[in-house]
């Protein structure tokens, strides 16, 4: 059964508002504004203008200093790449088996065994602190923000007012607006370091402001709540203390890939024909940070793979047009090896692979569809 997920940023892949989200790709250490389009930096809008000043008032009925308010939105501004974003989220299709091949592509799983390695005292006092599984706190580092490489640009201040004041989820993103500049006035942060993604999710682990203060650890003891520093410590830390806080028990494994005998907890196949999983409470905690199925299984897996397992064992049913993954690959490499580029070998067929199979296909007068085919593998020999 394919899986119906939005867009979401360009991160891995999406799944709509919850604890945390997808970020833009782009490094926060070494960003400056110019690296951000043009849709994305401060635009002009009188009504925009209108409704901040207006807000002001109900941000101090909420314990929010006008001393806060005017740093805050100094230079802060309204963002109309942010409503094009949250207005033309994209549906689409993705197999477990495309989103698996992504969560725990070779690359991921190499820089979480270093992220691991290289943050592994951290990560046990944490475990040791909390109970959450190291290698699972690890994990979702790695699909939130590539282990802290993808955190976002945005300013929060200016995405989360812009958002607020579209109005579509005005209630909901004022909330976040006003738990952003708490933070900001508790000294955490300053309004201008504080960026993310275009809905405002922040850090390692991209957690909304809302879940920042409610669950939010000072676990360097520096006095502030960092979750954006170069060292992750704080926002390692705040996953692992939001998933205890949800129920999370201390030595349950999340689950398994279920091969034989029989189930101790509850089964999952998520993809017709493909591996069935038995999973345990704790997989449904991992679920409270993302609600999605898939999500859960890629952090499970991708856990296990940080810790030394292979890929998993139970084989994927060939794909609607007949190829398995193993076909997909050499699909794209035999394009790629004649001059069509499907930047990746991956066996995940996107826009790269649909954009080179139409230029093949164009290339030899044949009808100009996209499609990937066990024809279109053969006749690339």
């Amino acid at each position: 059964m394919p899986i119906n997920r939005r867009l979401f940023g360009a991160g891995l892949l999406a799944f709509g508002l919850s604890a945390c989200s997808r970020s833009l790709p782009t490094r926060l250490s070494s960003a400056s504004p110019d690296e951000l389009p043009p849709d994305l930096l401060p635009a002009s809008n009188r009504d925009y203008d209108a409704w901040v000043e207006a807000f002001r008032s109900r941000a101090e009925a909420a314990g929010i200093t006008r001393q806060t308010l005017n740093t805050a939105f100094r230079g802060a501004g309204f963002l109309p790449g942010v409503v094009t974003r949250d207005q033309n989220q994209t549906e689409f299709r993705r197999s477990l088996e495309d989103y698996l091949s992504i969560a725990a592509s070779d690359e991921r799983v190499e820089k979480g065994r270093a992220a691991f390695a290289r943050h592994r005292r951290t990560l046990e006092a944490i475990e040791a602190d909390t109970g959450v599984d190291a290698k699972i706190v690890t994990a979702i580092w790695g699909l939130e923000s590539y282990y802290g490489e993808r955190q976002g640009l945005i300013p929060v201040i200016s995405a989360t007012s812009t958002l607020a004041f579209e109005g579509r989820r005005g209630r909901y993103f004022e909330r976040e607006l006003i738990a952003a500049l708490r933070i900001v006035q508790n000294g955490d942060i300053p309004a201008s370091r504080m960026t993310g993604s275009w809905a405002g999710a922040m850090g390692h682990t991209q957690c909304m402001p809302t879940v920042f203060q409610e669950y939010a650890v000072d676990f360097t003891g520096d006095g502030r709540r960092d979750i954006w520093s170069e060292d992750p410590s704080d926002a390692l830390a705040t996953t692992a203390n939001y998933l205890r806080r949800h129920g999370w028990t201390r030595g349950l494994p999340w689950g398994r890939e279920l091969l034989s005998g029989s189930a101790s907890g509850t089964v999952l196949q998520p993809q017709a024909g493909g591996p069935r999983f038995d999973v345990t409470s704790n997989f449904r905690v991992i679920k409270r940070y993302n609600p999605s199925d898939a999500y859960a299984l890629g952090v499970g897996h991708l856990a296990d793979r940080i810790g030394g397992a292979g890929p998993l064992r139970s084989p994927f049913p060939p794909d609607e047009n007949g190829l398995s993954r193993a076909d997909r690959i050499a699909l794209q490499q035999r394009l790629t090896a004649r001059g069509f580029d499907t930047q990746g070998s991956d066996g995940v067929i996107g826009r790269n692979t649909e954009a080179a199979i139409r230029a093949y296909e164009q290339s030899r007068g044949l009808p100009v569809t996209g499609t990937p085919s066990r024809a279109l593998l053969q006749s690339l020999g």
